[in-house]
C-alpha cells in the first residue's frame, strides 16, 4: 500500500508544479474535448454571481461559442509581402543597403531554415550580371553563390572566355546573384510565391549594379526574369529583360548531371564573349 503524502509533501508537490508552470488542475477521468459541447454558460440576467456554485433558482442561459478567426487571405498576405518587399528594396541606395533590406526582410520563411543570406559574389562593376536560381547546401554554409561543385564548373566556363569572378578589373571580371537569397529545403524548386516576394529585391539589385548584360542561369531565373521556362528553348538566343540583353544559358549543375550538353553551352560562352568584345 503506497504511503500517504503528508501536507508538508503535498504542498511541495503543489509548488513544484506551479514553479513548472502548471495553471489547471486535471480530474483523473480523460475528457474528449472534441466532444464536448460548444457552449458556455452565464448566470441569468440580474442573477447574482457565485463562485461555489448555483442555487437551485439559478438557470444558466446556453451561449454559443464565438465563430473561429477566418484564416488571412493567402492571395491578400503575398500581396502585401510584395508590397513591402518593393518599398525596402526601393528604399535601398546601395547594395550594402540592399543587402541590410533583404536580412530584414520578415515574409519569406526560407530564411528561418538557412544559415547565411547570400547576396552575391565578384565584381559588381563588371559588365556581366550573372543570375542563378537559389543557394545550395555549399552556398548556405559559406554565404556566397555558386561555390560548390557547380560553381567550381561556373568558373572554368567563365576563365575559357576570359573572365573571372575574383578579378578587379572590371572589364574581366562577373557578378553573380540569385533569385533566392536563402536555400530551400532539400534544394527543391522555389515556389511562385517566394519568386514573386524576392523580385523586388532582384529588380534593385540590378539597378544598383548597373550591368550591361545578364545571363540567366536555368529555368527558375528564365521563369522569374523572362517570364518562360524550357532552357533547353531558350538557350542560344538572346532576349531582353528589365531594359538589358539577356542571354538564357543551362546551370552548371545541369551540366555535370549531363556533360553532352557542354557543347551548347561553350556554343553560348562564345556568344556572350562575342557580345563583350562589340562593347
Amino acid at each position: 500500500m503506497e504511503q500517504e503524502l503528508s501536507l508538508i509533501e503535498a504542498r511541495a508537490l503543489l509548488e513544484w508544479q506551479v514553479e513548472l508552470g502548471a495553471t489547471e488542475a486535471i480530474g483523473d477521468a480523460p475528457l474528449d474535448r472534441y466532444e464536448a459541447p460548444q457552449t458556455i454558460e452565464k448566470p441569468a440576467q440580474g442573477a447574482p454571481a457565485n463562485a461555489g456554485g448555483r442555487s437551485e433558482g439559478d438557470h444558466p442561459q446556453a451561449v454559443a461559442a464565438p465563430p473561429p478567426l477566418a484564416a488571412e487571405d493567402p492571395g491578400r498576405m503575398l500581396e502585401a509581402a510584395v508590397s513591402e518587399a518593393r518599398a525596402a528594396a526601393a528604399g535601398a541606395a546601395t547594395l550594402d543597403d540592399l543587402r541590410a533590406a533583404m536580412g530584414a526582410f520578415s515574409h519569406c520563411d526560407l530564411r528561418l531554415g538557412a544559415r547565411n543570406l547570400v547576396f552575391g559574389d565578384g565584381n559588381p562593376a563588371s559588365p556581366v550580371m550573372i543570375i542563378g536560381e537559389a543557394p545550395g547546401r555549399d552556398e548556405d554554409m559559406q554565404g556566397k553563390p555558386f561555390v560548390g561543385a557547380a560553381g567550381q564548373l561556373l568558373d572554368r566556363m567563365l576563365a575559357a572566355i576570359d573572365l573571372d569572378r575574383a578579378s578587379s578589373d572590371a572589364a574581366s571580371s562577373v557578378y553573380i546573384t540569385n533569385i533566392l537569397p536563402w536555400r530551400p529545403p532539400q534544394n527543391r524548386d522555389p515556389s511562385p510565391a517566394e519568386i514573386a516576394m524576392l523580385m523586388p529585391f532582384v529588380e534593385r539589385h540590378v539597378q544598383l549594379a548597373a550591368p550591361k548584360i545578364l545571363v540567366c542561369m536555368g529555368n527558375i531565373s528564365c521563369l522569374a526574369l523572362l517570364g518562360r521556362k524550357g532552357i533547353s528553348r531558350l538557350r542560344g538566343s538572346w532576349m531582353q529583360a528589365m531594359d538589358l540583353p539577356v542571354m538564357p544559358m543551362f546551370h552548371p549543375a545541369y551540366l555535370l548531371r549531363n556533360p553532352v550538353m557542354k557543347r551548347e553551352a561553350w556554343a553560348d560562352l562564345l556568344e556572350l564573349r562575342a557580345r563583350l568584345d562589340k562593347g
